[in-house]
């Protein structure tokens, strides 16, 4: 059977009937492997326009994290009742309904960091990074391995833009998360904290994630 899909196991209990090995290649995979901005090159909005800090790449990936583990979840336990013909739609309305909370919760712990995710924490919703996962696994496996996939791919994301924002913060406001440790002689690179400096950050790191797959898997 395909490693990602599980569909002949839905009535196997939370996990279908693999556990142990094949849950923990569920979660990895989203780390590494299928990272979805490093390999899948997905959701790039959001990573550009939100990663000139650390601190707003950090807000923005964990609650991109809640927002498609708690939606890959409960479409999962609702995909024998969804109907397949407004399936997209009633995808969206799910994701919709834990974009709305997680733009509360936010509010309710920073209106600073609010402020400054401004109209991109509204537009999780139409992160292809979710809706495609919705899609593409988490109708068609149990909810164990969906939740698993959520918390990998948004820990992925996550990872993904925390990488890219603390490069930006560092060089273009010599600091990282809010903590000035570069000297004062350093020049800072304004352009980093600029919309071009995501661009150069984002091809930076893909250069060096990819050419480090290349350089192990030429070893194996």
């Amino acid at each position: 059977m395909n490693p990602t899909d599980h569909s002949n196991s839905s009535d196997q209990g939370f996990f279908g009937k693999f556990a142990g090995t094949q849950a923990t290649n569920e979660f990895l995979k989203g780390l590494w492997r299928d990272n979805p901005v490093f390999v899948q090159v997905l959701g790039m909005c959001p990573t550009l326009a939100v990663s000139n800090s650390a601190i707003n790449a950090l807000s923005m990936g964990l609650a991109t994290t809640f927002v498609v583990t708690m939606s890959n979840m409960l479409i999962s336990l609702l995909r024998n009742f969804i109907p397949k013909q407004v399936r997209i739609a009633s995808y969206v309305l799910i994701i919709a309904t834990f974009v709305t909370i997680i733009d509360y919760a936010i509010q309710a712990i920073s209106i600073d960091i609010h402020k400054s995710l401004g109209a991109f924490i509204a537009l999780i919703v139409v992160n292809c990074v979710i809706l495609g996962r919705a899609e593409a696994f988490a109708s068609k496996n149990p909810v164990g391995y969906s939740i698993l996939d959520g918390l990998g791919m948004g820990l992925g994301f996550t990872f993904a833009l925390f990488c890219i924002g603390s490069v930006r913060e560092i060089l273009g406001s010599g600091s990282l998360l809010g903590f000035n440790f570069m000297p004062e002689a350093f020049e800072k690179w304004v352009i980093m904290v600029l919309p071009a400096g995501g661009f150069f950050t984002l091809a930076m790191w893909l250069l060096i994630f990819n050419g480090y797959k290349l350089k192990k898997a030429s070893h194996e």
